[in-house]
């Protein structure tokens, strides 16, 4: 999972909304690569930046007890971010997230973080802030690096197994031929897959007979 944040100056917020961001999901990926280039060429009044969790890192995290869940990881990736950038000295007024659970408790939860800024929690953000969509596509723009160079943990897999692993959604039929290829009868997946992901442990359910 990547969370992305990005952040401009006031002043300069209708020309941001000018250079043509939009919901990333919308967006083909050579257009995301596009959008970050403009951002990146923008950088002396656009920043920006990203916290990666890994598929290990959140299968590990989930099947703890207690567990620790998506909503949690995502609130606090979100809250690390924010502060990193106050840490850098930039002063935040306005704030826009795009949620992950219920945005009031979401909202209330940043605002005990970060009380001197205004805070708007939005069901699809992406869409309707151009600051949001600009993270997103930072987000997105270092996932899709991230996987396209993917370095196994594993040894002996490089060059011997794919890497198109398609977007990782269960819908995606490349998705699923990757797992349908590369399933192990007994280690299952490599940890670029997350275990904790129901899709995966069904899967594993599903095809095993297991004892304990």
């Amino acid at each position: 999972m990547v969370y992305g944040i990005s952040y401009c100056a006031l002043s300069r917020y209708e020309e941001l909304k000018k250079l043509g961001f939009d919901d990333s999901k919308k967006l083909t990926e050579d257009r995301r690569v596009e959008l970050s280039m403009i951002i990146e060429a923008n950088k002396d009044w656009i920043g920006w930046a990203v916290y990666v969790i890994s598929p290990s890192d959140i299968s590990s995290s989930m099947f703890r007890r207690p567990a620790y869940n998506l909503n949690e990881m995502s609130h606090d990736a979100t809250i690390r971010l924010i502060r990193g950038v106050l840490d850098n000295g930039i002063q935040l007024e306005e704030i826009y997230v795009d949620p992950v659970g219920p945005c009031h408790s979401y909202r209330n939860k940043l605002s005990s973080h970060f009380p001197g800024a205004s805070i708007t929690v939005e069901p699809k953000a992406d869409s309707l802030f151009p600051i949001v969509s600009a993270a997103s596509i930072c987000a997105k723009v270092t996932r899709d690096q991230f996987i396209q160079n993917w370095q196994w943990n594993e040894t002996g897999l490089e060059g011997r197994l794919s890497k198109a692993f398609g977007s990782g959604y269960p819908s995606d039929p490349n998705t699923i031929k990757w797992m349908n290829e590369n399933d192990d009868a007994f280690f299952g997946f490599p940890d670029v897959m997350r275990f904790s992901w129901k899709t995966i442990s069904k899967r594993i359910e599903e095809t095993r007979e297991i004892e304990w």
